[in-house]
């Protein structure tokens, strides 16, 4: 094998947390939902793998419908390694690898999907790696030399293209695989970042790098990634939504959450609404009929724009969206009341009519906002 770093930032290494005696040296989180039939072919294949190394496998399962934690637990009964921390109502790898991690006390930790398409036979590799070169994580990378995407389509391979290529707006550092989910860190480089995770979406290989308050010293490793052998694939369009969410995130967290500047966004486009539906009531209705048919129209239009987006990840369907729907409209109008209130102060202080209800309708949104997660988006 060529020289396994591919790049490794600047700086000062620290030194690695050592093992107690009879300590796990490595714990391998596994996030999983809806994954029972790959547990036992999983746990077989890294006990093959890792020999006499003294590991744990940490399930963390969001509550799989499948009976996927059943399954790990009663492995567990019989294999001390096996471990499982059952979520109810929390969903989310990133926030399961979070979780996972800071279940375990080993001194290094590897992530890995629990359908089997990430190859286990790397993990000692891995391991001897991150301890002999000081590094801080070593990431199983499909695009350095030697590794592939097995039988991805031409889509699929174009969107990890591009998906890579907006990684650089977050992270700076030549990391070849940004969107991995397979990877070795040491705890210390983890705690050094965990406060500043945003634990958004399933990137959280893009997540650990972008909080890291110093550049990580790494490793890329190349392995093939696998076919997989049972259960479904899980990404789709609220994958890709979460990882806009993330990037986002990354860029302006600081400043305001990221789902704020979304929400924003979407009233500066109902803002558009507004003011056209109040310039055309105009020609026919007095000013304060006509600003509250606006804010009317503009509430709903907004609604469903951010039930696409702004809140895809509890996106209302069916019933939910009308009862949904009709309680954001319940909650808003004390919002829209407001607007229409501040609106005609600023209309009768001889304001311009699209002034005033600019100025009325920023009032609104500040309730709309506060009020649209607890009442018809709650997490769930």
């Amino acid at each position: 094998m060529n020289n396994p770093i591919r790049a490794q930032a600047p700086g000062v290494a620290l030194p690695h947390t050592s093992r107690m005696p009879g300590g796990v040296e490595l714990s391998i989180v596994v996030p999983s939902f809806n994954e029972r039939s790959n547990v036992a072919l999983l746990i077989a294949r890294l006990e093959e793998a890792l020999g006499d190394i003294d590991w744990e496998v940490i399930y963390v399962d969001d509550d799989s419908p499948d009976g996927t934690a059943d399954e790990v637990r009663s492995l567990s009964a019989t294999n001390r390694r096996v471990r499982c921390v059952q979520r109810i109502g929390r969903r989310g790898l990133s926030s399961a690898v979070i979780e996972g991690i800071l279940a375990s006390s080993a001194p290094f930790v590897a992530v890995i999907d629990a359908d089997l398409q990430h190859d286990e036979a790397l993990l000692p590799v891995m391991l001897a790696t991150l301890k002999r070169d000081s590094l801080d994580i070593v990431v199983g990378s499909r695009y350095v030399a030697g590794g592939g995407t097995g039988d991805w389509d031409n889509r699929r391979a174009a969107l990890s293209r591009f998906a890579t290529r907006l990684s650089r707006l977050v992270i700076d550092q030549p990391l070849s695989d940004p969107m991995s989910g397979f990877f070795m860190i040491a705890r210390p480089a983890f705690e050094r970042s965990v406060h500043r995770l945003s634990g958004q979406g399933f990137k959280i290989l893009l997540d650990l790098f972008a909080s890291a308050p110093e550049p990580y010293r790494f490793a890329e490793l190349p392995y093939t990634f696998r076919s997989r052998l049972h259960g479904e694939s899980k990404l789709d369009g609220l994958v890709v939504w979460e990882y806009l969410m993330l990037l986002l995130d990354k860029r302006i967290g600081r400043f305001m959450p990221a789902r704020l500047a979304l929400f924003l966004a979407v009233g500066a486009s109902g803002l558009l609404v507004h003011l056209a539906v109040l310039r055309s009531t105009l020609e026919f209705l007095s000013f304060a009929p006509a600003q509250l048919s606006a804010s009317i129209v503009a509430m709903i239009t907004n609604f469903f724009i951010n039930n696409a987006l702004t809140y895809r990840d509890r996106r209302l369907r069916g019933r939910k969206l009308i009862a949904g729907l009709a309680m954001f409209v319940a909650v808003c109008s004390v919002g829209a009341l407001a607007n229409v209130r501040f609106a005609l102060a600023a209309f009768e202080q001889d304001y311009s009519w699209w002034v005033s209800g600019v100025a009325g309708a920023i009032v609104g949104s500040a309730w709309n906002y506060s009020m649209s997660a607890l009442v018809a988006w709650r997490a769930r």
